[in-house]
């Protein structure tokens, strides 16, 4: 299937090593219909006036079922990112410790290393330095990861305000109520735009991934596929002597064009409506 598949994460040489766990994979699947539906349900509010608006909001049968369809990609947000808090915890001080967590190589907080991998990957844009090589998690994934977390955080918090308005007005000013509609719509619309072109682009869309990696999905690449990406980490597996207990059997067929299909339809999804956002805006 390697030599022939159209998924960036199956081609070349095997074996295929395990990149994602169970857990990691059923909350990304989460995030993508979460955000998908709050944010074809969402657009129509922020954009009233678009051509198109009526006819997104007709799609789902009318305001009160898009409000409903909203308000329960809301619930699967808050349960996705619950879960992920939690996991966190209980990683921090039950299984990792917080000196392998918040710094070590598989760690997803910032370190120097990614700013030098930032300049060096912008010097090789222009043919002045080697193109350079990632760990478990590259500047690029860091930065996807944390403007969603925190993203969650602000849109969910302003959300809940429009959500109950008679709780939160129990002990909050009325200017509050403002801002969160504010923040609510401005901080989505920010997180569409850069999910459906930086993230879909360095994910999907370069040359290298072109047209689809399904990583996420299957939770397994190949071994050639690990040292284009990730090459400092399948090192460092090899020095520790870790590597067979990574390695595992390749995506089932059914699998693989399951992942290829979920991929494909949210990438098209995306466009969609990252193209209706720019037809209301120009």
């Amino acid at each position: 299937m390697s030599e022939r598949t159209i998924d960036a994460a199956g081609r070349g040489s095997g074996p295929y090593i395990r990149r994602f766990t169970g857990f990691q994979r059923t909350l990304h699947i989460m995030v993508i219909v979460s955000f998908l539906g709050l944010v074809a349900t969402g657009l129509p509010l922020r954009f009233p006036f678009a051509p198109w608006s009526r006819s997104l909001v007709d799609l789902f049968g009318g305001p009160l079922a898009a409000g409903v369809i909203h308000r329960l990609c809301a619930i699967i947000t808050f349960g996705y990112f619950l879960a992920h808090v939690v996991q966190i915890t209980y990683r921090l001080f039950r299984v990792e410790g917080p000196k392998k967590l918040l710094w070590g190589p598989d760690s997803m907080v910032p370190q120097p290393r990614d700013i030098r991998d930032l300049i060096q990957m912008f010097r090789w844009f222009f043919g002045k330095a080697a193109h350079p090589e990632f760990e478990r998690f590259s500047y690029m994934e860091k930065f996807d990861y944390w403007a969603v977390f925190w993203g969650v955080a602000i849109i969910g918090t302003s959300g809940l305000f429009l959500w109950f308005p008679t709780f939160f007005a129990r002990f909050m000013p009325g200017w509050a109520f403002n801002i969160a509609t504010i923040v609510h719509g401005d901080e989505a619309l920010l997180a569409t735009s850069f999910i459906f072109t930086i993230h879909f682009f360095n994910v999907h869309l370069r040359p290298e991934k072109f047209p689809i990696d399904t990583v996420i999905f299957t939770g397994r690449a190949t071994t050639e596929y690990m040292e284009e990406e990730h090459g400092l980490e399948l090192e460092r597996l090899r020095a520790e002597g870790r590597v067979e207990e990574r390695v595992v059997e390749p995506a089932s067929r059914a699998a693989y064009l399951w992942s290829v299909t979920v991929g494909f339809m949210a990438v098209g999804l995306g466009t969609v409506l990252i193209v209706l956002v720019l037809w209301a805006i120009l």
